[in-house]
């Protein structure tokens, strides 16, 4: 039904409330008559690359104002039947998340903190407006996708990169919050994200593009954030970078994070620093990251540092290492920094030991080879 921009104010600022299908969760098992035949499988995981091949299934939930969260399954891979009108390609009501199944060495397999990407995704519905899916179903339904689909997980280094993601699909011309939703959950078999390696990478710093404001979205994983950021990656690129990092909005002085990914710095006398949250996102990579090192008591300050200070820190030998962090990469080290004011290299361009170090030490953990001290694993099966 379309909804008149004279439609009054009460009714359009009227947010959905979570609701139904929590506690009992059941979801309708729904298997593929037509999966991929096995020998095409195994041709598709031999090289997967990263986001290019997917599984033979879905999660889908439903929602709407009447009956809450409701229709659960786990059923075919296929298209979105989407009207012209559905509000997510009008309004951009839209946000995601990314998590991976690991596989353990007796054939079991791993999934990697779902609670808190459960209660991220839940942190994101309310900043824009829409359901709040209860964290028990987005747990279920990634559980379940993996489950049905567990012969796409590669083995080694591979894994099963997970994207579950909601979008509003109320069919209606009007700016309100959408009274329809669809949750979904997606599955990708991926490599290694470094073939040979975790390799240094240079970054060029965006002083024209900034991402993210005080009071916007930037805390949320919504797909505008990341449109946002593709002119200034492909700036970036222009000028023989592979990433670019963000500036604040305010006074275009501090360091916020990546296009895609949280960073951090490591000083001479042991110590970290990462960028406060507030405008950034709360990466759960980094979050990881900075309780591994105060584990072993290495002091990790949240605090501004400035594009100024990082140039002198690297100049001076002050600082040691950077790095970015993310769930597809998990640590990548920072070789080159470069802007219109110059390029630095960080470490004499080398990937550094405590970044290598704590990516060792996260990746055990994830593939189950080392032990789970903060009890962030989740056994699948």
């Amino acid at each position: 039904m379309g909804v008149s921009l004279d439609t009054p104010v009460r009714d359009r600022a009227k947010q959905p409330k979570e609701t139904k299908l929590a506690p009992g969760v059941k979801f309708d098992i729904l298997p593929s008559p037509n999966p991929v035949p096995e020998q095409e499988r195994a041709a598709r995981l031999a090289d997967p690359g990263f986001g290019r091949v997917f599984t033979d299934h879905m999660a889908i939930v439903r929602y709407n104002q009447a009956k809450g969260w409701h229709d659960a399954r786990i059923e075919s891979r296929a298209n979105f039947p989407l009207d012209a009108a559905t509000a997510v390609l009008h309004y951009a009501q839209e946000i995601f998340e990314g998590l991976k199944g690991y596989r353990r060495e007796d054939g079991g397999v791993n999934l990697f903190r779902p609670d808190a990407n459960a209660r991220r995704m839940k942190d994101s519905a309310e900043r824009m407006a829409m359901a709040p899916l209860p964290e028990a179903v987005f747990i279920e339904a990634v559980e379940q996708l993996v489950r049905i689909d567990r012969a796409w997980i590669p083995g080694g280094e591979g894994s099963l990169y997970l994207r579950p993601f909601m979008i509003a699909s109320e069919v209606f011309l009007g700016v309100k919050p959408s009274a329809e939703y669809i949750f979904a959950v997606i599955a990708s078999p991926v490599g290694s994200y470094f073939k040979g390696g975790p390799a240094p990478v240079s970054i060029w710093v965006s002083e024209t593009y900034t991402r993210a404001a005080i009071g916007g979205t930037g805390a949320v994983k919504c797909g505008g954030n990341y449109a946002a950021s593709l002119r200034a990656q492909a700036e970036a690129i222009e000028h023989g970078c592979d990433q670019v990092v963000f500036l604040d909005a305010v006074e275009r002085r501090y360091i916020e994070e990546l296009g895609g990914m949280n960073i951090f710095f490591v000083l001479d006398d042991g110590a970290l620093i990462t960028p406060p949250l507030g405008t950034i996102l709360p990466g759960i990579t980094r979050d990881s990251i900075i309780a591994l090192a105060r584990d072993v008591g290495t002091p990790v300050r949240e605090e501004p540092y400035t594009i100024d200070q990082w140039r002198a820190d690297a100049a001076s030998g002050r600082l040691k290492e950077a790095f970015a962090c993310g769930t597809a990469a998990v640590i990548s080290p920072i070789g080159k920094v470069c802007s219109v004011n110059g390029d630095f290299a960080i470490n004499g361009g080398a990937a550094g030991p405590v970044a290598m170090g704590l990516r060792k030490q996260l990746v055990d953990i994830q593939y189950g080879r080392a032990a789970d001290p903060h009890a962030w694993i989740r056994k699948v099966f």
